[in-house]
């Protein structure tokens, strides 16, 4: 069946087929005629968000929720490029968006006209493909492959500029159209020979790591990950991106890797023979000095995306595919070999880390309050079942190590692009994906101050979020590296100098949320409590927490993990070290 409509209406028309029910955006002139068809939409719910970089990690929150394709739309220009940052942030973290732009009109397009940018250009570099339509007969079948491309083989952006014109003009809509993406394949099904080739080498090493990164959650696979594991007695470690994939509770889980993570797990990588990575990048955060990264360890590789495999590190053997079908075939394989490996003395040694170098931390001045604290109470009071969304810096480090995952998919953060302002409108996105769920934003003072805007957002389409502020007043993650490595000259980190400005209670309390602060440990409980108790509108907690905690462990930028610190000036003693 074939209508008659305006580009602008085959393009809500198209979201609405895609079974898109909620979007991010705001309006403006090039965008505008998409807006007046979205205003008799029944289906599709727009969220009007404070600023566009609001309405991507939205749609990323929302994505990283849901496993669905979030959506968000900006109009040209200006609009258009305040999106950049999220959708850079997306294509690293493999983040499956949809952002759709306005454009000026076709005619004026490379003109320098009102409004104008090359947003097609631009992110070139950061989608994993984007369109320019010009051509309002195209729009319908641009919007089923752009949500194709975006979640099928390693997710990602894609964007969608549309001008003005095709917007307005006529065209024929009909559904559903064909598509023609004809060099667009990915791979899924792994090739045997690889999976038996890795099979092989897991049962002649004695040293075994499973490395496990996001692309294992984004396959689903977290059950077959948990099976293969108790399968091999293989000891596990969980990147940032994959924190819950397995069980923190699991006694082969060795924690995170890389560097901040723990003595246990990073040491299993260094001192491994082999290292079976799945729906990893062997990024510089894990591996830090790459030439010094696990050197005794073969390396057996699989991820759905060839470009990554042997791109930082040499796989011995290569695997494409994706995880769920690449771990389901392992475990075939792993049973039809005869001889398993025998790991005690790996066991014992690993697990040696595990008592010797425990993730912890130094008391807080008396009086004040240790971040590291709050994390663990909010970990034990509001427990596993809840989404934990992190800014970027110390306080994400902390969430990663004190807070306890159990289910997949239940820590959001920004990983490879390191966005601050990413934590509010994300846990905004996730808690619109997931009503049902209690959503908590762990953000930081200098975090919370770059996106917090979307408060206003959140009070009003009636999306009850919790955040914890963690304030110590400072840029933390910068000060630290200044006490480390700049002879404690604190240049630019300090956000409030000698008085609390903003007051967070009050900015709270203007945006319509409910405002609370805590500065001392006797009384975290009883604000995590009562925060929890609110659930009708957002609430914001600051906590006021001492300047001077540091994360430790920490492997400092480009040095070897064998030169991990467990504080300063502590550096743990590998098993190995006098052989």
């Amino acid at each position: 069946m074939t209508e008659r409509m305006t580009g602008a209406q085959a393009l809500v028309r198209a979201l609405e087929h895609m079974g898109v029910d909620t979007m991010f955006g705001i309006p403006g002139g090039a965008i505008l005629p998409a807006y007046d068809p979205l205003y008799d939409s029944t289906k599709v719910r727009h969220v009007l968000v404070r600023h566009e970089q609001g309405a991507g990690h939205a749609a990323e929150g929302y994505a990283q929720a849901t496993g669905r394709v979030g959506v968000c739309m900006a109009t040209s220009g200006p609009g258009a490029t305040n999106l950049v940052t999220p959708i850079a942030d997306a294509y690293m973290d493999s983040v499956p968006i949809v952002a759709i732009t306005g454009q000026v009109a076709s005619a004026a397009i490379g003109t320098d006209a009102f409004q104008e940018a090359d947003i097609s250009g631009i992110t070139m570099p950061i989608t994993k493909h984007n369109f320019l339509v010009t051509d309002p007969a195209d729009i319908a079948r641009t919007i089923m492959e752009a949500f194709h491309i975006a979640s099928t083989g390693r997710p990602g952006p894609v964007l969608v500029d549309i001008s003005k014109d095709a917007l307005q003009a006529e065209t024929t809509f009909s559904w559903p159209p064909t598509m023609q993406l004809p060099g667009y394949r990915p791979v899924t099904r792994p090739h045997s020979k690889q999976i038996r080739e890795a099979a092989k080498l897991i049962a002649e090493s004695h040293r075994p790591v499973l490395y496990v990164g996001g692309g294992v959650h984004k396959a689903g696979a977290s059950e077959e990950l948990l099976q293969l594991a108790e399968l091999t007695n293989i000891p596990v470690v969980t990147t940032l991106m994959a924190r819950g994939t397995f069980p923190d509770s699991h006694p082969q889980h060795m924690g995170m890797p890389g560097m901040h993570g723990s003595v246990s797990a990073v040491g299993a990588l260094q001192q491994s023979d082999l290292i079976v990575a799945l729906g990893v990048r062997f990024d510089d955060r894990v591996t830090g000095q790459l030439s010094s990264f696990a050197p005794h360890a073969k390396i057996v590789h699989a991820d759905i995306d060839p470009a990554e495999i042997s791109k930082n590190r040499h796989a011995d053997v290569p695997i494409v595919g994706d995880c769920k079908e690449v771990i389901a075939d392992l475990i075939n394989a792993v049973r039809a070999v005869e001889t398993q490996g025998d790991y005690a003395e790996w066991w014992s040694t690993l697990n040696g880390y595990k008592k010797t170098y425990p993730l912890g931390y130094e008391p807080a001045p008396e009086g004040s309050l240790s971040p590291q604290y709050v994390m663990e109470r909010l970990s034990s009071i509001v427990g596993p079942d809840a989404y934990y969304v992190a800014g970027v810096g110390q306080h994400q480090m902390w969430a990663s190590q004190f807070i306890d995952y159990e289910n997949p998919g239940t820590f959001i953060n920004s990983g490879g692009l390191g966005t601050m302002g990413f934590a509010v409108p994300a846990a905004m996105g996730a808690k619109m994906g997931r009503p049902d769920a209690t959503v908590w934003a762990i953000d930081g003072d200098g975090c919370f101050q770059m996106t917090n805007q979307e408060l206003a957002t959140c009070t009003l389409e009636g999306v009850p979020i919790k955040i914890a502020v963690i304030n110590n007043g400072n840029l933390g993650m910068v000060r630290q590296w200044q006490t480390l490595f700049y002879e404690e000259r604190y240049s630019n980190v300090d956000l409030q100098t000698t008085r609390r400005i903003p007051d967070f209670v009050k900015l709270a309390e203007a945006y319509g949320c409910v405002g609370l602060r805590c500065e001392r440990p006797e009384d975290v409980d009883a604000v995590i409590k009562k925060a929890m108790e609110i659930n009708d509108v957002p609430v914001v907690v600051d906590f006021v927490v001492h300047k001077d905690a540091m994360v430790w462990p920490m492997v400092a930028a480009g040095t070897s993990n064998d030169d991990i610190q467990i504080a300063r000036d502590m550096a743990p003693r590998w098993e190995n070290e006098d052989e």
